[in-house]
């Protein structure tokens, strides 16, 4: 009999970590391997923000933080939701956590009763099921298609409500597909959470600069809904800030309480250092921003054209965040070398082991038909890298 629990023997590893620490050990062999699995800016940090990270020290801001954050960040995250959404929270609104996915457990873990159901389109973030198990409640799946552009309709939000649904949970832009909602689309949804008024939505935002169609919209923006509204954001993909941990939930004030308890017995306050660097970079202006948002939409037209030009790949023009996600099916039952090509997450090894690229099959998504592939590289090395993955495809009969 194992000695752990079975929530921790029931939880899935996540295969975007999985498949990063793979192409790892390859490389540590003498491999050159271009990896095109992990969600993660290229960019560095802007000066700015480290600069205020070093004052900070040389400040001795190395104490202990507040649960939910210094009140000057909770602030600066309030002016920005109204300066660039339009949304009226109050700092006591915002709770500071380790990332957005310490974010998202918070509120997931405050809001889910076991048994009770959470409405998750599909494809989905890796952590979004996981995340629901740990609070053992039971994830309802709506599923979506490249043809639709990976977004859910309100019909189809209305067919998979039921008595226990207690939360929604997506994200626009999307990862893994780089879906975005329009705000009719999201009008249409909150028109069927109107009628239902015990069911919250979690809106996970943190791609909302990395948007190729215009402003971004969420779904808080619609006042007959946006008490329940949590929106989850963070500073990792819009300013290069991925190892300094940095999230945030805002939401209703009894919600926030929560947070904040719930925080308080599991890390408390977020890393002082990166609280006064989070700060700087709200205060800073969306230069540095938007100069990335560019920079990622020239990646996304030059692996489109790259993709298009690859027989059996089946795939969309993205609008936002930075992630491919094509279907593949048309390699399943094929065959190089004596291996067999059964799923997605085959085809993801076979690209590694093959072609030396590391990517990352879909069924973790909750679509086990397709690919996610990051273009959050370099032009060169997504040029390379595609070259690579049409030559391993090419050899399977």
């Amino acid at each position: 009999m194992s000695a752990l629990s079975n929530r921790i023997n029931n939880l899935s590893e996540s295969q975007t970590i999985k498949m990063a620490k793979l192409g790892r050990e390859l490389a540590a062999k003498g491999v050159d391997v271009i990896s095109l699995s992990f969600g993660e800016p290229d960019f560095h940090t802007p000066e700015y923000v480290k600069d205020a990270a070093k004052k900070a020290m040389d400040d001795n801001f190395t104490y202990y933080t507040p649960v939910a954050g210094y009140p000057d960040l909770r602030k600066a995250i309030a002016k920005k939701l109204k300066d660039e959404n339009n949304l009226d929270y109050d700092p006591s609104q915002i709770v500071v956590s380790t990332g957005a996915k310490q974010a998202i457990a918070n509120a997931v873990l405050c809001l889910v009763n076991p048994g009770e159901e959470v409405i998750i389109p599909t494809p989905y973030w890796v952590s979004y099921s996981e995340v629901v198990k740990l609070a053992e409640g039971k994830s309802v799946f709506i599923d979506t298609t490249v043809e639709q552009n990976f977004k859910i309709t309100a019909e189809q939000l209305e067919a998979a409500i039921t008595p226990k649904s207690k939360l929604f949970m997506f994200s626009s832009p999307s990862n893994p597909t780089g879906a975005v909602y329009t705000k009719d689309e999201l009008a249409a949804l909150a028109k069927v959470f109107e009628k239902h008024p015990n069911i919250y939505i979690l809106s996970d935002e943190i791609y909302e600069h990395i948007n190729y169609i215009g402003g971004h919209e969420s779904i808080a923006q619609f006042d007959a809904i946006k008490d329940r509204v949590v929106i989850i954001n963070g500073f990792s993909k819009a300013y290069a800030m991925t190892g300094w941990r940095i999230g945030y939930t805002a939401s209703n004030s009894e919600i926030a309480a929560a947070c904040d308890k719930m925080q308080g017995q599991v890390t408390s306050g977020t890393c002082s250092i990166t609280q006064r660097a989070g700060t700087a970079a709200y205060e800073g202006g969306l230069e540095s921003v938007h100069q990335m948002r560019d920079a990622f939409k020239r990646r996304r037209d030059l692996v489109y054209g790259l993709l298009k030009e690859i027989d059996g790949i089946k795939v969309n023009l993205p609008d936002g965040a930075f992630y491919f996600f094509p279907d593949v099916t048309a390699f399943f039952g094929k065959s190089y070398n004596g291996r067999t090509i059964t799923d997605a997450d085959a085809l993801s090894l076979y690209l590694l082991e093959e072609g030396h690229v590391a990517t990352v099959g879909g069924d973790s998504f909750g679509d086990p038909k397709s690919l996610r592939l990051s273009y959050a590289a370099s032009e060169e090395k997504l040029t390379e890298a595609l070259k690579r993955i049409k030559a391993a495809l090419d050899k399977l009969q």
